[in-house]
């Protein structure tokens, strides 16, 4: 089990400390996703030490695909497989399979769907899912769930989020049963709970009260940043907070931008995901203090100045904006490399900064500050 202390509140705004069997996760944090076992641009596990992660993710419907769990498994799990000792989380393949998977069948038992690897038909249910984790030993497993579309019919997600916790009783006991193997990779495998509910308040406060019932090291809201609009996020959250556990992390799946982060701090969350960093940074769009830029624009063709002044990241530290976008035209893969370097860095010291504003008693005054600042585009 992990041990999650509560240090100090501000407002609903959270700063924590979860120690876990890899060492021990300073909250609020963002985990930078690496699908299949690395963060795409060429980011090995050393750079990640360097940009301050302290949480990597992984996805466990594609590992299960490539290079499959089971050779994981026999490689040592996920830790020593891509030579990364701090904590990893893997989700459950549960929105990959609603996500990419075009022909799927959902019953009582799980989904069979087709792999979009190879066509191939696959099952994955509760049990499934935890003994796939289970092989690659992550430090966090997340519970099999549905995540539907948003919006979906209310009768439709009513069964889906009762569905959900008969899901995660059932995610439950497989692990309890997965951990006490012997040949456990990880005997000390932690199950965070998916809040479910689509954008209804009653299905989400029913769903949050039933899936607290089960033991869980951590609950997280699902099934947002899936299309809907900042502002439904927003309420989702503000009606599911009063329900959720204080003394277990909190985990907003798949979210976002940075101010999406500052928001939902502000509310009462403590773990954040998503591939925005690495994504946009492939594509020469950069996140700053001063807000957002595009480094791809004309203007920058002559500009010596590094990415952002005022970050001491490897690529601000020594090339220039002129360099780096250079790199991107030739469609040298160092321009990308040293980009998502950026952006990575900045995700990981905009909550080192967050967690200094709540150490300070000053979280009101940052989020102030920075909540609509970081979506503006930078000027400079």
């Amino acid at each position: 089990m992990g041990k999650f202390t509560l240090l100090k509140k501000e407002g609903r705004a959270r700063r924590g400390r979860f120690e876990t069997v890899h060492g021990t996760v300073e909250t609020p944090v963002f985990m930078n996703v690496g699908t299949s076992g690395a963060i795409k641009g060429g980011i090995s596990t050393a750079d990640l030490i360097d940009v301050g992660c302290q949480v990597e993710l992984s996805n466990t419907y594609h590992l299960h695909i490539r290079p499959g769990d089971e050779l994981i498994r026999k490689m040592g799990g996920l830790h020593k497989f891509f030579n990364w000792e701090r904590p990893v989380l893997t989700d459950s393949g549960g929105f990959q399979v609603f996500s990419l998977a075009k022909l799927r069948k959902i019953s009582e038992e799980g989904v069979a769907f087709n792999s979009h690897f190879d066509g191939k038909r696959i099952f994955m249910g509760p049990e499934e899912s935890m003994r796939i984790q289970s092989n690659l030993g992550s430090t966090i497993a997340m519970a099999f769930d549905e995540c539907v579309e948003n919006p979906s019919p209310y009768k439709y997600v009513k069964a889906s989020e009762e569905r959900t916790v008969r899901w995660l009783k059932r995610c439950r006991a497989e692990l309890d049963g997965l951990n006490s193997l012997p040949t456990a990779v990880n005997p000390n495998q932690m199950l965070f709970g998916i809040n479910q509910g689509g954008t209804y308040d009653d299905l989400r406060i029913k769903n949050m009260e039933a899936i607290k019932e089960v033991e869980c090291d951590g609950y997280a809201i699902g099934g947002l940043a899936v299309g809907e609009e900042a502002e439904v996020m927003y309420h989702v959250i503000d009606v599911v907070e009063p329900h959720m556990p204080t003394d277990k992390p909190r985990y907003l799946m798949g979210v976002g931008t940075p101010q999406n982060i500052v928001e939902a701090v502000y509310r009462g969350v403590d773990f954040f995901d998503c591939v925005m960093p690495s994504r946009n940074a492939r594509h020469g769009n950069l996140f700053t203090w001063e807000g957002k830029m595009n480094l791809l624009n004309e203007k920058y063709i002559d500009d010596g100045r590094p990415i952002a002044p005022e970050c001491s990241c490897p690529a601000c530290s020594r090339y220039s904006r002129s360099y780096i976008r250079h790199l991107f035209k030739a469609k040298e893969a160092l321009g990308m490399r040293l980009a998502v370097l950026h952006n990575l860095y900045f995700y990981n010291d905009l909550m080192q900064k967050i967690r200094d504003a709540l150490d300070a008693g000053r979280y009101e005054e940052f989020y102030r500050e920075y909540k609509d600042k970081l979506a503006m585009r930078r000027e400079d």
